[in-house]
């Protein structure tokens, strides 16, 4: 298939080179370098171009107005829709605005699918991602064998924007399930337990999960390199919020949890692994963790 895929970072590199790995013709363009493992990809002088190469058009952005600038920015990608072709949106981003992105891409005669991640870098690697999907049937069946190529748990969640509120609710579990992994080692390494031995107890019992399996580990060790920045949490919690406001719906632990991100944020952390939130609850006990 000719394939377009706009955004390669931490994510959308390793997620194209998959694409790529499976015979498809890939149409790239990205801000920064393209990776040398996507040499045999076609790199293309605008967004616009993409469009007009591929028949099914993936992005990975970082945000609601990325998205927005390169759909229906100058030489945009509604500049090259045509009928029959497919945008696929597996940025993490508004599901308020991804309905509306969704109707100017109908108006331009193509289909569109909102289809956010969860992984982070570890899964995009290994094409282990979990992936939400909104859009009409016969689209996501149309697109899914691309999915497999990326991902191991797909779900259709339902229509437009669908996807995007799954990654939301995500987000928010994610969030506050590290800040509990956080408050829990940091409690026990400051009563003089090792934080490494409480987490082995802890795997074996209830409390068990995937945020202390690896989360847990990377506050012991210390190894904050980004698999998922704390800034794009952030981003992700302020859309909860925001869209908790415009529902009537109260968020508090979410709210709780954006606050400590915002601690990290304002001591120049938010580029750190959102594992690293526990430097906030750190920075209140005057205690680390570990000493890695």
């Amino acid at each position: 298939m000719k394939i377009g895929f706009i955004g390669l970072g931490i994510m959308g590199s390793p997620m194209a080179q998959h694409l790529l790995a499976a015979k498809h013709e890939l149409f790239v363009r990205t801000r920064s370098k393209v990776p040398a493992e996507l040499a045999g990809a076609t790199v293309c002088a605008t967004n616009a171009d993409v469009a007009r190469a591929a028949d099914i058009i993936f992005l990975m952005l970082p945000d609601t107005p990325d998205v927005q600038t390169v759909l229906f920015g100058k030489d945009g990608v509604v500049e090259g829709l045509s009928a029959g072709k497919v945008v696929v949106d597996m940025s993490s981003i508004s599901p308020i605005e991804t309905k509306a992105f969704a109707q100017k891409v109908n108006a331009a005669g193509a289909e569109y699918l909102d289809a956010p991640v969860s992984g982070g870098e570890v899964g995009a690697k290994a094409a282990s991602l979990t992936i939400m999907v909104g859009g009409t049937d016969a689209t996501f069946e149309r697109v899914k064998p691309l999915f497999e190529l990326m991902g191991k748990n797909i779900t259709h969640v339902g229509g437009n924007g669908d996807g995007q509120t799954t990654k939301v609710a995500n987000q928010i579990i994610v969030a506050l399930n590290i800040a509990a992994v956080g408050e829990a080692l940091l409690f026990a390494s400051k009563a003089g337990a090792d934080p490494a031995k409480v987490r082995a107890a802890l795997m074996g019992g209830f409390a068990s999960s995937r945020i202390l399996e690896v989360h847990g580990e990377r506050m012991i060790k210390r190894t904050f390199n980004p698999g998922f920045r704390i800034a794009l949490h952030q981003k992700d919690l302020g859309l909860a919020l925001s869209g908790a406001k415009a529902m009537g719906v109260a968020l508090p632990q979410t709210a709780s949890a954006a606050q400590l991100m915002q601690v990290c944020a304002a001591h120049g952390w938010d580029q750190l692994d959102h594992s690293a939130l526990v430097k906030s609850l750190e920075l209140m006990a005057s205690h680390e963790v570990s000493e890695g």
